[in-house]
C-alpha cells in the first residue's frame, strides 16, 4: 500500500512537470524565444529520447536484468522517463535565454550482475540506444528516398517553415537521431560509448 501511494505521488509529479513542461514551450513561443520548426524538432526528439532509454531497459530485461521492468520504465509513456532538472530546467532556461536548448531523460535503472553475461551482455546493452537511433535515422533516410524529391528534401531542411509539415517531420527524425547516436557514442562517462573502451580494458583498471 505504501508502494502504491508513493507511486502514485510520483506519478502526480510527473504530470505538473509535464504541465509545466508545456507552459515553458509556450510562453518561450510567445515571447519569440523559439520557432515553430523549434517545437516541431522538440515533438521529435523527445520521443527519439524515450526510445533510446526504454531500449537498454529492454535488452537488459532480454539478457535477464528485469530492474528497468520492475521500475516501470518499460514503457513509451514520456512521464516516467522525466527528469526535473535535465527535462525541465535546464532547458527551460536556455529556451528562455538563448533559444537554443539540450536536455535529457531520466537514465534507464540497469544491473549488469543480473544479467547471464555480465560483461558482454553490459556492453550490448548500453550500445542499444544508439542502435535504436541508428535504426530510426535510417528509415527516417529510407522515408526520404521513398518520398521526398530534391527539392522538396532542400526545403525541407533550408526554409522548414515553408515546406509541408511532414515533410519536416521526416527530416527531423533523421537529423535528431543521428545526433543522439553520435553524441551517445562519444568515448567518455557516463556516455554509451564508454562501455567499448571499458570493454577492452582489464578489470583492474576500470576504477
Amino acid at each position: 500500500m505504501h508502494r502504491l501511494r508513493l507511486q502514485t505521488l510520483r506519478d502526480r509529479q510527473s504530470v505538473i512537470v509535464v504541465v509545466l513542461l508545456i507552459g515553458v514551450g509556450i510562453l518561450a513561443f510567445a515571447r519569440g524565444s523559439i520557432s515553430e520548426h523549434v517545437l516541431v524538432y522538440l515533438a521529435v526528439l523527445i520521443p527519439s529520447i524515450i526510445l533510446h532509454e526504454v531500449s537498454h531497459g529492454a535488452v537488459a530485461n532480454l539478457f535477464g536484468d528485469p530492474t528497468a521492468k520492475e521500475a516501470g520504465r518499460l514503457t513509451l509513456n514520456p512521464i516516467p522517463h522525466i527528469d526535473p532538472f535535465g527535462t525541465i530546467i535546464l532547458p527551460a532556461i536556455l529556451l528562455l535565454s538563448s533559444g537554443g536548448f539540450i536536455g535529457y531523460a531520466k537514465p534507464v535503472p540497469v544491473n549488469p550482475r543480473r544479467m547471464r553475461d555480465p560483461r558482454n551482455h553490459g556492453l550490448l546493452v548500453s550500445l542499444a540506444g544508439p542502435a535504436t537511433n541508428i535504426v530510426i535515422a535510417l528509415l527516417s533516410a529510407l522515408a526520404i528516398r521513398l518520398t521526398l524529391s530534391s527539392s522538396a528534401l532542400y526545403l525541407a531542411i533550408a526554409a522548414p517553415n515553408q515546406a509541408p509539415l511532414v515533410h519536416v517531420l521526416i527530416v527531423d527524425f533523421g537529423f535528431a537521431n543521428v545526433i543522439l547516436a553520435a553524441f551517445n557514442l562519444i568515448p567518455l562517462p557516463p556516455l554509451d560509448g564508454s562501455a567499448l573502451i571499458e570493454r577492452v580494458l582489464p578489470a583492474s583498471v576500470w576504477p
